[in-house]
């Protein structure tokens, strides 16, 4: 049964969202995608699920004291606005054309995975609040439009620039979704994309896999964590290719 398929979904979607610090749509759309859900559609429900691994990813994380909100809170206030303009990119691009962007994001957070940066430098604090919201907003604009998080490239932004500790880095990555999946579900949901019980069904069945990804990523070794976020896109990577060369 099409319910007990999308409440599956929404528990592997929830533990890679809180064991991987991300929104959850790169993995989501590509599972609705092979469930028979219209682009667009997928769309739509991975940003309604984001919003709920998102708000309680980010209350486990500050509870078990891995969530930093003073940097973030200016990119997600960016990722916020920038997300404002995501349902008229997703209503106004083909199909072809959103899965063509997904691909391309997927593969440059691949890449990203392979480069380690430095994380033994004291984390930076006092960085220019516009140059956050601007970094938020083309986040916020590009992640929603289709329909992922955009923390799987601030990650390595927080970790390379701000030189954050991964586990820190990946809980900022999930704050940040929480702004821009709230706006762009606003957004989406003005454009006509959003299926409501489908997105409110995987949502809720993601609370469960959002708290077991949390615990186990505060007890994993962060190489076996870098190891298994490296397999896990090199999956979505293959994936999306077939779709769009074959």
């Amino acid at each position: 049964m099409i319910w007990l398929e999308l409440i599956g979904a929404g528990i592997l979607t929830g533990f890679l969202s809180g064991f991987f610090g991300i929104g959850g749509g790169t993995i989501l759309v590509p599972l609705l995608l092979l469930m028979g859900f219209d682009t667009k559609v997928a769309i739509g429900i991975s940003v309604v699920q984001m919003v709920f691994s998102s708000l309680f990813g980010s209350y486990l994380n500050k509870k078990f004291g891995t969530l930093d909100v003073k940097l973030v809170t200016y990119i997600g206030v960016g990722g916020f606005i920038g997300a404002q303009f995501s349902g008229m990119i997703t209503a106004g691009f083909s199909n072809e054309l959103l899965e063509f962007i997904f691909l391309g994001f997927a593969t440059f957070a691949l890449v990203r995975l392979f480069m380690k940066p430095k994380e033994n430098q004291e984390q930076k604090e006092n960085v220019n609040p516009l140059i956050l919201l601007a970094i938020g907003f083309v986040l916020g604009v590009v992640s929603m439009a289709i329909g992922v998080g955009g923390s799987i490239i601030l990650t390595p932004i927080l970790v390379g620039f701000f030189h954050f500790p991964l586990k820190k880095a990946i809980s900022a990555g999930l704050f940040f979704v929480v702004f821009s999946s709230v706006s762009g579900a606003i957004s989406q949901s003005m454009s006509g994309n959003v299926d409501y019980v489908s997105g409110i069904l995987i949502g809720a069945a993601s609370l469960v896999g959002v708290y077991l990804g949390i615990i186990k990523k505060d007890a994993i070794a962060h190489a076996m964590q870098r190891r298994l976020i490296v397999l896990f896109y090199v999956v979505v990577v293959a994936y999306m290719s077939y779709r769009v060369f074959l």
